[in-house]
């Protein structure tokens, strides 16, 4: 079985040697040195909490490193856990937790680009991930793909055949509104025409 490589960066040396010293003992791994950063696959971030040095910390490998990210944390409270989300964090682990096999399993996990965590966090996540579509996407119309609802309305009927005309009578729109939806959306979206836009949002799940 070939060895995944794994960076493990903490806040203290002594953090660092505690999981180092549990993870060298696996013959699934290949404990790198912290020069030999470039060839990670996957790099575990051990830290108390998601504080301000964890974040610069994390958006700095989500930006310069290609290798896979899990946070190894005593303490993710929900804005420390939807902060993790969006530098890229794949998995999170609770130190209370931190066995050998468990950080063994969370590695091949993440290198094989696969996310994991404690489903309470999870729980917790798609809580915060829902909140904030209520406050800040619903009030202006908005889904996660960054398209209306009426632009995703326009496009259900561009997938099933209908033309700009048909539309507007379907929606009750104006034909120039129909070409001003499209055009937004392909021009937004960086979308050739409104075969790509409906092909986009196939892919997407969004009709």
């Amino acid at each position: 079985m070939e060895r995944v490589a794994v960076l493990v960066l903490a806040e203290d040396q002594i953090s660092r040697s505690g999981v180092v010293s549990q993870l060298k003992q696996r013959p699934e791994l290949w404990v790198l040195q912290e020069s030999e950063h470039a060839r990670a696959a996957v790099v575990f971030v051990v830290s108390e909490c998601v504080d301000d040095h964890t974040v610069v910390l994390l958006r700095r490998l989500g930006r310069t490193s290609a290798a896979r990210v899990v946070l190894i944390a005593s303490r993710v409270d929900d804005a420390g856990l939807v902060t993790a989300a969006e530098c890229g964090v794949l998995g999170v682990v609770r130190r209370s937790e931190a066995t050998p096999d468990r950080i063994v399993q969370v590695a091949l996990l993440a290198a094989r680009g696969e996310s994991s965590m404690p489903s309470d966090l999870l729980a917790r996540l798609l809580a915060q991930v829902g909140k904030m579509h209520q406050q800040l996407l619903d009030p202006r119309g908005l889904s996660y793909s960054g398209m209306s609802t009426r632009e995703i309305g326009v496009l259900k009927l561009v997938a099933d055949g209908f033309d700009t005309r048909e539309i507007a009578e379907s929606l009750s729109y104006s034909e120039r509104t129909v070409k001003n939806i499209l055009h937004d959306v392909t021009s937004r979206l960086q979308l050739r025409n409104r075969t790509h836009a409906v092909a986009y949002a196939l892919r997407q799940g969004l009709i």
